[in-house]
């Protein structure tokens, strides 16, 4: 693995350990202000509307099968279980991200 797919597959692992973790500011420090999330049909944009929406997202747990792309922007599929409807499901994210690393677009689909 080269040190840019490398730098991805960290990116994406630390989303994925963020994500479930009960301090929600190590999550919400992955995005930046003017994010863009599509998530179930809705859009939001910024991260005042993200963390509104992080605490209707029930509790789940991750499991990290695929990820590709690049630093900047990158694909990742993951296993979603928990205690909604069909669980478990298997979900595509696709992640762009600035310079910064900040996450610019966040887009879950099934």
């Amino acid at each position: 693995m080269n040190s840019r797919d490398l730098d991805t597959h960290r990116f994406v692992e630390e989303y994925f350990a963020a994500a479930p973790d009960p301090d929600r500011e190590r999550y919400f420090a992955l995005f930046g202000d003017d994010v863009v999330v599509r998530d179930d049909g809705r859009s939001l944009q910024g991260l005042a509307q993200v963390r509104r929406w992080r605490d209707e997202v029930p509790s789940v747990h991750y499991a990290l099968r695929e990820v590709t792309g690049t630093p900047t922007a990158c694909r990742a599929v993951a296993e979603v279980s928990g205690d909604f409807p069909g669980s478990p499901v298997t979900l595509r994210f696709a992640f762009e991200r600035d310079t910064q690393g900040k996450i610019t677009m966040l887009d879950i689909a099934p």
